[in-house]
């Protein structure tokens, strides 16, 4: 059965039509999750762990005396990782190294605390601090996402996150051993077998049993989107994620597989997902079609595929590569890949992206799990004005102002100017008040 991919054409005259059909998604909220989720916040709210239980018990089909009973102890996280294949815990090892030392690189630039004199002694910088407590929403529904983990929980360790406290649905009781393996490695403190709306706002709110933190980070459906929407605020979050999104720049030297196959990678998720290739050659624009029409049949999740690809994927030829990276710009994709013999020509001209992938060897399947970078990325166009998960999404800025006795009389009048100008005769006199005066009294 043939792909009903679309087929676009920049050179064509309904071009921007067709494009921005492309591009709509709409984010508009099920008023029915909507208040559904506000009715169970506003219980987790009143009734705290009692709320949480029964709320378990009804949507997870999990039975427990107590959300007590729900906390998994460390020792069964050892024990999960010890369980797995020797070649998964080493697999879960080597890719928590590779997170972990990228993100102290990052911290390294941009996670310190810094501070200078200027001319007249006063003090001025930024103290850096971690947050406190931290929760991480992690999937186990439909799959199981031990990389989610990873990507969550070590970044916070690197910013010097006091606790972290994990959150994970298990449905009828079952865990998943990666996911609790993942735990083990990345370090986290407190696992709970509880998911969904009702683990949100145990979170936010806190129970008898269950902490409350700082912010929530972590992808999850509809209710644990709208839940975290509900509860920011009050607490922090790190962002409401839509569909996946791959977006691959090509100038025909990659293998037409390669491509197709990247292409799968996003469009597996779910029937949502976006996958768009954006390329001047129409020969090779025809080859991946092929290619995509060929390795389907043989893909396990293909019916989803099949959907996603149809419903929101595209083909689009372009004049040139440069007229590429501009509807990429417009695009402002999740995971970008420029697979193309000179990626770093082309790198310098792309804006807006969650993650760019350089080179046909860099699969953005890498970047998924292993790489080093975090995937949780910003989607929905939102790459325009927002980052990847990072250390600074786990710490807070406070700015430190030490003003000398010299530094006040050449303050103070400029801020009792503008405080007199805004009708604050307080501020204004406060500045005032300690020009000329020498040392305090």
């Amino acid at each position: 059965m043939t792909v009903a991919i679309r087929q676009l054409s920049t050179s064509a005259p309904d071009f921007e039509a067709e494009f921005q059909r492309v591009l709509h998604w709409s984010a508009e909220q099920d008023h029915e999750i909507e208040e559904r989720v506000a009715g169970i916040l506003a219980d987790v709210q009143r009734r705290g762990d009692a709320a949480v239980l029964e709320y378990t018990q009804r949507f997870d089909a999990l039975q427990a005396s107590s959300v007590a009973a729900l906390e998994l102890q460390p020792t069964e996280l050892q024990s999960a990782l010890h369980g797995i294949a020797p070649t998964q815990r080493e697999a879960l090892q080597a890719a928590a190294r590779r997170v972990q030392a990228y993100h102290e690189r990052q911290l390294e630039a941009c996670g310190r605390s810094w501070s200078y004199r200027d001319e007249d002694g006063t003090l001025l910088g930024q103290k850096v601090t971690p947050l406190d407590r931290v929760g991480i929403y992690v999937p186990g529904g439909k799959a199981a996402y031990p990389s989610s983990v990873l990507m969550n929980a070590v970044p916070a360790k690197v910013a010097g996150v006091g606790e972290i406290v994990m959150v994970v649905p298990t449905p009828r009781g079952e865990r998943n051993a990666l996911v609790l393996a993942a735990a083990a490695v990345a370090g986290v403190d407190r696992v709970f077998t509880v998911g969904g709306a009702q683990a949100v706002g145990a979170l936010a709110y806190g129970t008898a049993t269950i902490p409350a933190v700082d912010k929530i980070t972590g992808p999850g459906n509809a209710y644990v989107a709208s839940a975290k929407r509900r509860v920011f605020g009050q607490i922090g979050i790190d962002m409401i994620a839509g569909p996946s999104e791959i977006l691959v720049l090509a100038d025909g030297s990659t293998p037409p597989d390669w491509v197709a196959m990247d292409l799968f990678s996003q469009a597996e998720h779910d029937e949502l997902a976006q996958s768009i290739l954006l390329c001047p050659d129409a020969a090779y624009i025809e080859k991946v079609r092929e290619a995509i029409e060929r390795l389907l049949p043989g893909m396990p999740r293909h019916a989803i595929i099949r959907a996603s690809l149809e419903g929101r994927g595209a083909l689009i030829l372009t004049r040139t590569m440069g007229e590429a990276c501009e509807l990429s710009n417009r695009i402002a994709p999740e995971h970008l890949e420029v697979s193309s013999q000179e990626p770093h020509r082309w790198e310098p001209l792309l804006r807006h992206a969650g993650a760019i992938f350089l080179g046909a060897y860099t699969s953005e399947s890498l970047g998924d799990y292993c790489a080093g970078p975090n995937h949780v990325l910003p989607t929905s166009g939102t790459a325009r004005f927002s980052s990847p998960l990072g250390v600074y999404d786990f710490q807070k800025r406070t700015s430190i102002i030490e003003v000398s006795a010299a530094g006040a009389q050449t303050l103070g009048p400029i801020a009792a100017e503008l405080a007199y100008g805004e009708g604050l005769q307080a501020h204004a006199r406060a500045g005032e008040f300690r020009l000329n005066k020498g040392t305090a009294q």
